[in-house]
């Protein structure tokens, strides 16, 4: 080969292992040279590589999520802002949404998790919303991993050290263990925020020659390239990822937040955008592309704290608590004066233009040069082969009985003392759950209720999914994660009104992987439809794999519910000796996918337990008015470990115990199972609701009484609830300490 020949050899090699170093492939790449008419830029290339990543443009989702239901008369704002917006009445808007930061807290925990939640909080008062609540879905390795309690430690600190110094309470969440997630943990991150109805902050751009305001912390070369990492899976390089990860400072965000908010309260705001992933290049291509605008960045008045800083990385840096806002023409005294006052970071740095084009400047030099609608409109969009998963039998309701010498309350004990089903105390007091004074049920509970400030109003909030459900039938995973948010919501006396999903799944480019999100989405539809609950934001994580081992599929949903009068609030706590308990549902003992299964068998088969949405509608609505009614005095909804572990944690949360009655001949499955659409309450008026129950069709059992301090049922020595405490609460201190 001649010396030009090898030249152009190695050219076209390093070319193609830039273009794969970037995220992209060959055929993206061929669409950028199409758009620019010659070769990019390396800023232009960054700049389209990460609009057109998995992680911003929903490349191989978009297809899918558009099935979603996302409308209804209290929607004021769906899917494709920062956040999602409703109506709550009385003038007032709740806004939220949930979102991953699983990768980065992979490889570097505390500041993964920390800047998740500083991430989520900003999409939120982008809005105008004041936060008023922060929640989080944590999955975690096998326990027995060597770096499971590592990341465990870094992931619940950052998440306690980011929320606590920004002064938002954390409210709720819920935590699992799972050897699928050894290699790739998953933190997702939802906050909750309040805002007028009427003052609505959007990130569509207007008005050619308006300012283009940068506000907040300094840019540095943390979080390069972030929105590319997490659009691709691991490898046994992970660790060689950390300086994509950001880097929060909480006590900077408190301040954004009080300065975007008294900003907010004047007319000066246009749109307003946060630095999220991708940083100032997705917050300008998504401002401009929406008002059909273009945008010229002076990339040399971004203030900086680092020297000799590249066009490349000033418009890829995920560097933390930044905002990019349009202004009013003439108001840039007035709103640099504010955040000056709150000592933040304030330049003009741009200006909208008729262009179309985004064009950036640094040294005098334009580095980009790009049109904005093909960053959004020509970003890839694939229908990417996908296969069903395989349906899994039925498993009878005696397929496993207790093992040999086990009683019932001995069977409990092992559960509650399992990784899955202990008790989380030693997160979330971590956590503060109190700030704002406003919180009326913290964690612990079905759902968490936070008081409307000033009112008797509170929402109610929740997240929830149960990934082994949607590993075996994702179509029903999917229906029961959706079910099991309204359930929780419903079973504190909320009305359920909106979700928000977190879509985590491992590798799309594989058909058994898009499958399952494509079987997700199909029974998240079925049951948002079925209970008039729709969609209003979301988040897809995929790629969540580690050399080619696929994370068990999580669609994790949070729900928001309303409740009129705060003082009305249902808790699980049994309340009082001699009242009765009822189980409302059928109870048939289904044990397919159960943690019964797994922690007392080893064994994860048979099919998860069906769903019937019509029922839980109806047997939902039933329970609401209970609680409206003053009916009932606790009630706690069934979900996993199955009816006697919903019994125990009444129980511990009351401190008294229950006197049990037969099982209905079903054994273990009927305590253990875990039935879909089912609660337990007590009540003081047993007839009441007997006749209550009757009149509207409802299946229901009385299963026994509130009494004494141990839990006791024929065939097994009562179990003392100070003994039962021990085994719940202790094992994850322990774990953490060993």
């Amino acid at each position: 080969m001649n010396m030009t020949a090898q030249k152009k050899a190695n050219a076209s090699a390093e070319l193609e292992h830039l273009i794969a170093d970037h995220g992209m492939t060959r055929e993206e790449y061929d669409v950028l040279l199409r758009v620019l008419g010659r070769d990019p830029s390396l800023a232009e290339l960054g700049v389209a590589a990460a609009m057109w990543s998995e992680h911003c443009s929903y490349k191989s989702t978009r297809v899918w999520l558009k099935q979603l239901p996302t409308k209804a008369p209290h929607v004021i704002c769906g899917p494709g802002e920062n956040a999602g917006v409703i109506d709550i009445g009385e003038g007032l808007a709740a806004i939220f949404k949930i979102e991953s930061h699983n990768h980065p807290s992979y490889i570097e925990p505390y500041q993964g998790a920390a800047t998740g939640v500083g991430g989520i909080l900003r999409d939120v008062f982008t809005m105008g919303a004041r936060p008023i609540a922060n929640l989080n879905a944590l999955r975690f390795g096998d326990p027995k991993h060597p770096k499971t309690k590592s990341i465990v430690a870094g992931v619940v600190a950052g998440i306690g050290g980011y929320g606590n110094c920004v002064g938002i309470p954390t409210v709720g969440g819920e935590t699992n263990f799972h050897a699928s997630y050894n290699g790739n943990c998953l933190v997702n991150a939802m906050t909750v925020g309040i805002a007028d109805k009427n003052k609505i902050f959007y990130s569509k751009a207007a008005g050619v020659g308006n300012p283009v305001v940068y506000v907040g912390s300094k840019t540095g070369r943390d979080g390069i390239k972030g929105a590319t990492m997490a659009s691709g899976e691991f490898n046994a390089d992970a660790e060689s990822k950390r300086p994509t990860v950001q880097v929060g400072d909480p006590f900077t965000e408190k301040l954004l937040i009080e300065a975007c908010l008294e900003l907010m309260a004047t007319d000066a705001i246009i749109s307003i955008q946060d630095m999220g992933a991708a940083g100032l290049t997705s917050s300008a291509v998504e401002m401009a592309s929406k008002g059909n605008l273009g945008i010229e960045l002076d990339l040399d008045k971004v203030p900086l704290r680092a020297l000799g800083m590249s066009a490349y990385e000033i418009m890829l840096s995920e560097s933390q608590e930044r905002m990019l806002i349009v202004l009013k023409p003439g108001r840039e005294v007035e709103a640099g004066n504010i955040f000056r006052k709150w000592e933040l970071d304030f330049a003009v740095i741009g200006k909208l233009t008729a262009s179309g084009h985004l064009v950036g400047k640094r040294h005098g030099k334009t580095e980009i040069d790009i049109p904005v609608g093909p960053l959004v409109d020509q970003s890839p969009l694939y229908n990417r082969p996908w296969e069903p998963t395989a349906q899994l039998e039925t498993l009878p309701a005696n397929a496993y009985p207790l093992p040999a010498g086990m009683t019932i309350l001995d069977a409990l004990q092992k559960l509650m003392a399992s990784p899955d089903l202990c008790s989380r105390r030693w997160i979330w007091e971590q956590y503060d759950s109190l700030v704002g004074a406003d919180t009326a049920q913290g964690p612990g509970g079905d759902a968490a209720v936070v008081r409307i400030h000033n009112t008797q109003r509170a929402l109610a909030m929740v997240v929830d999914c149960s990934p082994r459900y949607c590993a075996a039938d994702p179509i029903m995973g999917g229906k029961q994660a959706v079910v099991e948010t309204w359930r929780n919501l419903t079973a504190v006396g909320a009305r359920p009104l909106a979700i928000t999903d977190n879509m985590n799944f491992g590798n799309p480019e594989k058909p058994r992987i898009m499958g399952q999100f494509v079987g997700a989405v199909q029974g998240m539809r079925e049951a948002c439809l079925a209970l008039d609950y729709p969609v209003v934001s979301g988040n897809c994580s995929l790629y969540n794999e580690t050399n080619g081992n696929p994370i068990m599929p999580a669609p994790v949903i949070g729900g928001v519910g309303i409740l009129q009068d705060v003082t009305k609030a249902m808790t699980i706590s049994f309340k009082a000796e001699g009242e009765t308990i009822f189980v409302f549902g059928d109870t048939l003992g289904h044990i397919g996918q159960s943690l019964y299964l797994r922690e007392l068998h080893g064994r994860e088969e048979g099919a998860p337990p069906p769903v019937n949405l019509a029922a839980e509608k109806r047997l939902g609505d039933f329970i609401r008015n209970l609680i409206d009614d003053r009916a009932i005095t606790s009630c706690h909804d069934v979900s996993d470990g199955g009816l006697v572990v919903a019994l125990a944690e009444m129980a511990l949360a009351g401190d008294k115990g229950c006197h049990l009655k037969a099982d209905d001949g079903l054994g273990a499955s009927y305590w253990f199972g875990e039935d879909q659409g089912r609660y337990v309450v007590t009540t003081n008026q047993p007839e009441k609701l007997e006749k209550l129950a009757k009149t509207a069709g409802i299946s229901y059992a009385i299963i026994g009484h509130v009494a004494g301090k141990a839990l006791a049922m024929s065939g097994s020595r009562p179990l003392d609830l100070t003994q039962l405490r021990t085994l719940h609460e202790s094992w994850l201190p322990a774990y953490m300490s060993d």
